[in-house]
């Protein structure tokens, strides 16, 4: 029951993140990641969809100045928690529910109030939480999240954390995001 129910998470993450795609593209790095963790066989013909170029992390940049990642999928929401982020930058991610990691570019220092309601703002946008209101959402700092030995793709445990609730603002997520 335990396994079932944890297979049961994730698919529910993965249909979080297929719901939240945006292009192509990422339904593409959604199947691969399906393949790789053996949900889905691999198809013949598919060494075209191994050379596609994973897309990074969506950009913001705070009204504060600071950078915050979120991730689009549970590969980059792994990558983003576990390879990319400093120990002292600040994870957020919305309470028992599928939805993309975020990440504030803290650079050892504390960020302002002001920033981590916008990236809270972010991580309840980008779940499956988007149209709710009052969503909670946990912030850490990364030293205090954890990916289990054979845990599948976006599957953290964290520690040490706090816990605020906000409510979406598709608006705000706009206008934070980085224009390139």
């Amino acid at each position: 029951i335990a396994a079932g129910e944890r297979q049961l998470d994730y698919l529910e993450s993965v249909l979080d993140a297929l719901n939240r795609a945006e292009s192509e593209r990422d339904v593409q790095e959604i199947r691969a990641e399906l393949t790789g963790s053996g949900v889905l066989k691999a198809q013949r013909g598919s060494a075209k969809q191994r050379k596609i170029k994973p897309a990074g992390p969506m950009r913001f940049v705070s009204g504060t100045g600071y950078e915050i990642l979120v991730g689009r999928n549970n590969a980059q929401n792994d990558e983003l928690t576990t390879k990319l982020a400093a120990k002292t930058d600040l994870w957020l991610h919305v309470q028992k529910i599928p939805g993309s990691h975020v990440i504030i570019e803290t650079g050892g220092q504390t960020p302002p109030d002001r920033t981590v309601t916008e990236a809270m703002q972010l991580a309840a946008y980008y779940s499956q939480a988007r149209e709710g209101q009052n969503v909670p959402v946990d912030y850490t700092p990364v030293k205090y999240v954890k990916k289990p030995a054979g845990a599948r793709p976006g599957m953290v445990i964290y520690t040490t954390y706090q816990t605020a609730v906000v409510t979406p603002d598709a608006a705000l997520c706009e206008a934070l995001k980085e224009k390139n």
